[in-house]
């Protein structure tokens, strides 16, 4: 449930309202709007509570929520949420890249990855420290040294870097290195890690699971907010489907789905997602063409001898290319690619 104050109402009269609902054992999130202070309740609503609440002062409304995902809702908060970090915003009106290799493999490969991806227009640098693979013998990450190899390079580069976390006692540490928390298609449904990512109030990149539906990743979000973390960006990656040709499906559908249920900002992996560099580009487009808020694409200075995920890995060539395609498709949905603070040649 939402409950909507009166324009004017007192303070007092807002943290009577938020000890009520407190008193009932359920969470009373922080409240927001610019013209209308709105409470939300997060819990097992009793029945009488709702009527309890209506009869409190400086109280307009209590309606309920329909949706079973409360905080990702468009109900309980109409307005789209942007995810700040270090000067970059994503959910906003800039289309966000994020680009990098799928693993750190050594300082010298993500410091010149870095460099050409920035100087081609992205903002954000991805990379991999913890790898979960399908095949326990291939190439599982550097660690924590890879972690203080993308941390030094993000600050060499000025760009905030965003990697995996895997289990719920790495949360701490890879905190301490990385700007964006992601959380992999394999872990979506891996609660008590989004519990733990949820309490570090850093940006946690969620992304779908390979056979999850919509409600199912609103839901996994749910446990992020819940936590009150308001900083989730959500992430399409594809999904599991009967075709074979490509690595999995990428539901492009997902994109104005979910940006009609949830106020929280959408991007999209087109590598994961299609397994083939020759794809990336053109599912690329087809994401911002449908309303994206970002992009994450692999990027490798030789994907032929990649450690990981070579074949959908884009060269320096084959990335700047794309990101020329992507400028006036951006402004033909009115909006514009967010560019690096600063430019360094590759």
């Amino acid at each position: 449930m939402i409950v909507i104050m009166r324009i004017g109402c007192s303070q007092e009269e807002i943290n009577r309202v938020m000890n009520r609902i407190e008193d009932a054992g359920l969470k009373a999130h922080v409240p927001f709007g610019d013209e209308r202070i709105v409470i939300g309740l997060a819990g097992q609503v009793l029945p009488g509570l709702r009527d309890a609440l209506e009869l409190l002062p400086g109280v307009d409304q209590v309606i309920p929520i329909s949706k079973p995902y409360k905080l990702a809702s468009r109900e309980f908060h109409p307005q789209d949420t942007v995810v700040e970090l270090d000067g970059v915003a994503v959910g906003g009106n800039d289309i966000v890249v994020m680009a990098g290799p799928c693993a750190v493999e050594s300082e010298e490969q993500l410091l010149v990855t870095a460099q050409a991806v920035k100087a081609a227009g992205a903002t954000v640098l991805r990379g991999g420290a913890y790898k979960p693979r399908t095949s326990p013998y291939e190439f599982r990450g550097l660690r924590q040294a890879g972690l203080r190899i993308l941390a030094q390079v993000g600050k060499e580069t000025q760009m905030p870097v965003v990697t995996e976390v895997m289990t719920p006692e790495d949360v701490e540490l890879v905190a301490q290195y990385a700007d964006i928390l992601q959380i992999g298609s394999r872990n979506m449904q891996n609660f008590v890690l989004l519990d733990e990512v949820g309490r570090t109030r850093k940006p946690v990149l969620l992304k779908r699971g390979m056979a999850c539906n919509i409600q199912e990743w609103l839901l996994a979000a749910e446990y992020v907010l819940l936590q009150g973390n308001e900083q989730v960006i959500l992430c399409e990656r594809g999904i599991r489907t009967f075709e074979t040709y490509a690595r999995n499906t990428m539901d492009i559908t997902a994109i104005p789905i979910v940006e009609r249920l949830s106020h929280l900002p959408v991007i999209v992996d087109p590598s994961h997602a299609t397994g083939k560099w020759y794809l990336v580009p053109p599912l690329a487009l087809a994401a911002v063409a449908a309303g994206a808020d970002g992009l994450l694409i692999e990027v490798h200075p030789d994907p032929d001898v990649a450690l990981a995920d070579g074949p959908q890995s884009l060269t320096f060539d084959n990335f700047r290319l794309l990101m020329s395609q992507l400028m006036p498709l951006a402004q033909a949905r009115n909006r514009k690619i967010a560019m690096p603070r600063a430019r360094i040649k590759p």
